[in-house]
């Protein structure tokens, strides 16, 4: 039996993501997933611009955001009553091709991407769970169980997607230190009386709920704080908030499609590598619903080690590369779990504090700052995670104009070009904005590195790039090295420090691996 240089557990969107990228890149993988099939329930569904750009580059934004729906407005409530309406629809115009946020159920989701898995020929494994692992420094022996019997199986690398309770991070006994929600929260896919398209958003002191569209058939996603129950009580059903929810929001609910109840927790993995173990998306980090980062966010971990993966995998680099995943992802998991921690403890807070918020903040402070463009800016760079930088990463140096190395790539479209169709090929590849210095073209040409010139106008120095300087950009988008002079050297020694190999792979580097029959007696030991 053979089996590929990667397995991934967990066939949720970041296990999927995973396996698409890989596949992109020319990398064979074995997904697997305890679970009988995709989930049934909507749970997450926000998917924001970054996410979407991420998509474009696979070939397929556009039929998933046609799959969704478009939030055009943000309606906030305390107490029944409607105390702002801010306007969302294409917030972002200008920043990315997707300036909006797109409503989507998670099942639906999950359902597509697995699709899109298949035509790449890769097909998730259901109905298999992970028994166990251990590493050496050479390789990964695992145990896969699967219809009932045990398989030994070596990779070169294992990928814990597998949630909050992951098995991946459990035996590589990675801390998972934080905490968890007083509240007791419910969620409800129900049919609401009118047509919603909008999101509402209930603030209020322990009693807070929101509102949005996550199907094409009408459904609407309730969320909200369970009501304080006596000890004993049997399990709470939609009855239970049904009077509430339909007083907070001014809403009539007709049918319920799904019920259940959940604690929220804010937790972040002490590391997210171990060696020739990763870990991603809930097994590293989980956070409140604000901002419905949550899924994206383990999204844009995947798309992250993707690519290094293909690398190494390929002889195309050296383990420092693989260093950058943690350092990139874990700062940003901890700065996301910080910032969503503070803005739910506000939103839900008693006191003068939490009332001035709501009461005041909230209604008028927003709207107010609505109207310039660029608070309306930096809501949508913030929210839609195109801001996220790493700029303290030892793949980043360098500067030119307002972007440092390590930012993301700004969108530049003037009608004639656009700089985002380059990112399909998800390769290294060098910007150049204005003219060419001939040095730095012949430098690339040695490397064998893709060049793209563009010409500078108005259109280009609105998106912050610089007069006649040079991006190194990696395949998932992010700028490595900004070069304000176009200065030659720059690009070998970054090649030369992480053995960066630019050009194309050579074929047969990620070859399926054969069992190694010596590790089922040492596994077999340690199950016992």
């Amino acid at each position: 039996m053979n089996t590929p240089p990667v397995l991934i557990v967990g066939a949720g969107p970041t296990g999927l993501m995973l396996a698409l990228r890989l596949a992109r890149h020319g990398v064979d993988c074995r997904i697997i997933d305890k679970n009988s099939g995709p989930g049934q329930a909507s749970r997450a569904m926000a998917v924001h611009a970054r996410t979407l750009e991420f998509y474009q580059q696979l070939g397929f934004a556009d039929e998933l955001v046609n799959l969704g729906i478009k939030i055009n407005a943000m309606h906030i409530h305390e107490g029944g009553e409607e105390l702002v309406k801010l306007a969302l629809g294409e917030i972002g115009e200008g920043l990315s091709p997707y300036p909006f946020v797109l409503s989507l159920p998670q099942d639906e989701h999950e359902r597509f991407l697995i699709s899109k898995l298949a035509a790449a020929g890769v097909h998730v494994e259901w109905n298999a769970a992970l028994d166990l692992w251990t590493q050496d420094d050479s390789e990964v022996q695992a145990i896969v169980l699967k219809d009932g019997e045990r398989q030994y199986c070596t990779f070169d690398y294992i990928c814990g997607c597998d949630g909050a309770r992951s098995k991946v991070r459990e035996i590589a006994d990675f801390d998972f230190s934080g905490g968890t929600y007083d509240h007791l929260y419910y969620v409800a896919d129900a049919q609401v009386a009118g047509n919603n398209t909008d999101l509402h958003a209930h603030l209020g002191a322990n009693s807070f709920a929101l509102m949005l569209p996550v199907r094409t058939s009408g459904m609407q996603r309730l969320i909200g704080i369970l009501p304080d129950r006596p000890d004993g009580a049997p399990a709470p059903v939609f009855d239970d908030v049904r009077e509430q929810v339909q007083a907070l929001l001014g809403i009539q609910v007709e049918h319920v499609n799904w019920f259940s109840t959940y604690k929220v927790h804010h937790r972040v993995a002490g590391q997210f590598r171990a060696r020739r173990c990763f870990i991603l998306g809930d097994a590293a980090h989980l956070h409140s619903p604000v901002g419905g980062q949550g899924m994206n966010t383990g999204l844009g971990d995947a798309v992250n080690l993707a690519w290094k993966l293909a690398q190494k995998l390929h002889g195309q680099s050296n383990d420092a590369l693989l260093d950058t995943y943690e350092s990139e992802r874990i700062v940003f998991a901890r700065k996301l779990v910080a910032t969503t921690d503070r803005a739910f403890q506000a939103i839900v807070a008693q006191g003068i504090a939490g009332q001035f918020l709501r009461r005041w903040l909230v209604p008028h402070a927003l709207p107010f700052l609505s109207g310039f463009g660029r608070a309306r800016r930096l809501l949508f760079q913030t929210v839609s995670q195109i801001q996220i930088s790493y700029e303290d990463s030892a793949l980043s140096a360098g500067h030119a104009e307002y972007l440092r190395g390590g930012d993301r790539l700004p969108w530049f479209s003037d009608g004639t070009q656009d700089n985002f169709i380059a990112l399909r090929s998800m390769d290294w590849q060098l910007h150049i904005y204005g003219e060419p210095a001939p040095e730095l073209l012949d430098e690339a040409r040695v490397l064998k590195l893709p060049v793209h010139c563009y010409t500078f106008n108005v259109a280009a120095k609105l998106a912050g790039l610089g007069r006649d300087a040079a991006y190194l950009v990696r395949p998932d988008g992010h700028i490595a090295l900004a070069l304000h002079l176009q200065e030659s050297g720059a690009l070998r020694a970054l090649a030369l420090r992480l053995g960066l190999h630019f050009g194309p792979a050579e074929p047969g580097k990620t070859a399926p691996r054969p069992v190694q029959e010596k590790f089922r007696d040492m596994l077999q030991r340690r199950i016992e």
